[in-house]
């Protein structure tokens, strides 16, 4: 029989596992529970009101007051389901009544025992309504006390209902109507036309903004500093700063254009859809507003490729541009045959990330436009499917279509990045 060893570093190597598991539970369940969740909600049809649990509701007033031993008091209870869509089953009220207190047993689904009235109502369906009056007879007891108030003693209601959010019950009407709707392939079509060129656009600044400050100058800290300031800024601060400054009233952007001619009146760059643009004889629809919005998230993402870059930058050997310049090389040709090549691999990669980061960003388009004119993407979607419209089970069906596409971009990543670069 062969005896299995363990080495001690086979031995070490178990109890890092094990100090390390319950990290890793943390971990999974922090990034898995919200995907799950979303997942199952995605298949149901959940509205806001759905996330309360169906209750029956019910009003007492007193209708009718005793002034003497043996005389009635009339309890009106105005009852309803509190749900349009939920059948409650086995409702049940019951109340402790004061002391001096007795029910005329006028209806068979009410009796008392000792001081408890219990009323039991079988099902009701969804939106159910009923009024039913109790009488209670009173004592000289009753009115001794002081006749209390019989709405301010202990109540209960209560009733069983299917909870759509736990039940077994799923259904794909969701998404067919999200995909088949008339706003999912324009939004997805922006939503892309954003990201790509969002993406394009901070990669291009980072690397004219890292190419700027990589040789040695006085001053160059400072500048590096003042270079980070749109990613650290507050996204708030700055948007509403950009939003003010493109006003078509009082904006600055607009004030200055008029000034120097360069605009003919006012521009509404957050508002309006698209401007006819004439190139070469031909005329096309210029997207003004998502155009603005993706000049904006450029500037504001670009130092996080500036970073990136001018690190890859200080890495390349000065020998290769000493071998350019002996071969003739200008700046052009450097930059094209001898910068390019060594920054293709953390080019690619930033693109995929910031492809990644772009395609769920929400804040900028909500905070700057809102989704109008022509710049809502699959975000400010799940949003509006979830809250505006009160429909969770769409918004979930949007935000897992989204899910979808970004897990896509993380297999491109894994599949194509450099290890070295990952």
């Amino acid at each position: 029989m062969a005896v299995r060893r363990t080495t001690l570093a086979m031995r070490e190597a178990r109890l890092a596992y094990w100090m390390l598991a319950p990290t890793f539970a943390v971990i999974l369940l922090i990034v898995l529970v919200p995907v799950l969740l979303t997942v199952w909600i995605s298949f149901k049809p959940i509205t806001l009101a759905d996330l309360r649990a169906p209750a029956p509701v019910a009003n007492e007033r007193v209708t009718e007051q005793p002034g003497a031993p043996g005389d009635v008091l009339v309890l009106r209870l105005t009852m309803r389901n509190g749900s349009q869509r939920a059948e409650l089953r086995d409702v049940v009220w019951r109340k402790t009544l004061p002391v001096g207190l007795d029910l005329v047993a006028d209806d068979p689904r009410c009796g008392q025992d000792a001081r408890v009235v219990t009323c039991r109502f079988g099902d009701w369906e969804a939106g159910y309504r009923e009024t039913l009056e109790l009488a209670l007879v009173s004592d000289a007891s009753y009115l001794e006390a002081g006749a209390p108030d019989v709405r301010a003693a202990p109540t209960e209601m209560r009733g069983r209902a299917q909870n759509v959010l736990t039940s077994l019950v799923f259904t794909l009407d969701n998404y067919r109507r999200i995909l088949a709707g008339p706003e999912f392939w324009p939004t997805l079509r922006i939503t892309l036309y954003y990201t790509f060129f969002s993406s394009f656009g901070s990669i291009l600044l980072g690397l004219f903004a890292a190419m700027l400050l990589n040789g040695d100058f006085r001053g160059q800290g400072l500048l590096r500093g003042l270079f980070l300031f749109p990613y650290v800024a507050p996204v708030i601060a700055v948007a509403f700063v950009w939003a003010f400054f493109l006003d078509p009233f009082s904006g600055t952007v607009n004030a200055l254009g008029q000034r120097w001619e360069l605009l003919e009146g006012p521009v509404n760059f957050l508002g309006q859809r698209a401007i006819d643009v004439r190139v070469l004889g031909l005329t096309f629809a210029f997207p003004l507003a998502l155009s603005t919005v993706v000049v904006f998230s450029s500037w504001n993402y670009f130092p996080f490729a500036f970073l990136f870059i001018l690190a890859r930058l200080q890495a390349i050997p000065m020998d290769m541009y000493e071998a350019a310049d002996v071969d003739g090389a200008g700046p052009f040709a450097k930059f094209w045959y001898v910068t390019l090549p060594n920054l293709a691999g953390i080019l690619a990669v930033l693109f995929l990330l910031r492809f990644m980061f772009l395609i769920n960003k929400f804040e900028d388009i909500f905070l700057l436009t809102g989704g109008a004119a022509g710049t809502k993407n699959l975000p400010v979607m799940v949003y509006d499917e979830a809250f505006a419209r009160s429909d969770i089970g769409a918004g979930s069906a949007v935000a897992l279509i989204l899910f979808v596409v970004l897990l896509a971009f993380m297999v491109l990543y894994y599949r194509f990045a450099p290890e070295s670069e990952r």
